[in-house]
């Protein structure tokens, strides 16, 4: 590592978040799940006697692994933005219980005027890494890293609509996430966007409901899934949903109009 790095953004690759155990119940997985858009009639995923764990719920169970390194200066709270997701499941979430993460630096990429910070959390039932934008950190001299995915060539093979409410970021900020610019009108208005905006989590584990109907599998059997925060959704919108490939192994993203919300995303289904 160079002089430069030793002083950068760099000098957070590979250093430990920490571990912690954290608790949930019956309660918090139903909330989760009617916060990404599950009708009520999905007894198996908004009924206690029924239930099956959505796996994007772990994101929410993790989310203080990429709020730990912002708190210790890894990077501008104030600038950085969200840039992609990917989570692998290793074994379904149980109903309620406790569980232990733990959370590491992985990369962290030079784009230039900007830094990439991979945030790694692990537990005996997922992994989920967190792509962190991080505007003014680049420049140290490492890697640049992988290219965002290609978009698949082709019309999609299939479509369907996912729709939001316009109470869903105001309920899904309960799950975890209290960012202001996801309820104030103000705090939106201050990065430039007109009403509060979706939490891009939200978006991407909504699109697995509808995805998996569309391919006949069930949304908590989801195995994999990645997807890059192109631009903000609002609450509310109806969104098309671009499916390419057959089986339960799919590339998928989410448009609003010409628009993509949400690209490069990929879901595997058991």
């Amino acid at each position: 590592m160079t002089t430069t790095e030793e002083s950068s953004a760099a000098r957070w690759r590979g250093v430990e978040l920490g571990t912690r155990t954290v608790c949930y119940d019956e309660s918090d997985a139903i909330l989760y799940a009617l916060a990404v858009g599950a009708p009520a009639t999905d007894l198996d995923l908004v009924f206690e006697e029924r239930l099956r764990v959505l796996p994007t719920f772990a994101l929410t169970l993790a989310q203080w692994a990429p709020d730990e390194l912002g708190a210790r200066g890894g990077f501008d709270t104030r600038t950085a933005v969200h840039g992609s997701q990917s989570l692998e499941v290793l074994a379904p979430l149980p109903r309620a219980g406790e569980l232990t993460l733990s959370a590491k630096v992985g990369e962290v990429w030079d784009k230039g005027r900007a830094a990439v910070f991979e945030v790694l959390v692990e537990s005996e039932f997922f992994v989920a890494t967190w792509s962190l934008f991080a505007p003014g950190a680049g420049g140290f001299g490492g890697e640049r890293g992988p290219s965002a995915a290609a978009a698949p060539e082709g019309e999609p093979d299939r479509t369907t609509t996912l729709s939001t409410r316009e109470d869903q970021a105001a309920l899904y900020r309960l799950t975890g996430d209290r960012h202001h610019i996801h309820i104030d009108p103000e705090a939106a208005a201050h990065i430039g966007q007109p009403r509060p905006i979706m939490h891009g989590l939200c978006t991407l584990a909504a699109a697995t409901i509808p995805l998996a109907r569309v391919v006949g599998a069930h949304p908590a059997d989801l195995t994999s899934l990645s997807g890059r925060f192109a631009a903000p959704a609002f609450p509310g919108d109806d969104h098309e949903l671009r499916i390419w490939g057959e089986g339960t192994d799919l590339q998928f993203d989410v448009r609003t109009g010409d628009n993509a919300v949400v690209s490069g995303a990929r879901a595997t289904f058991a």
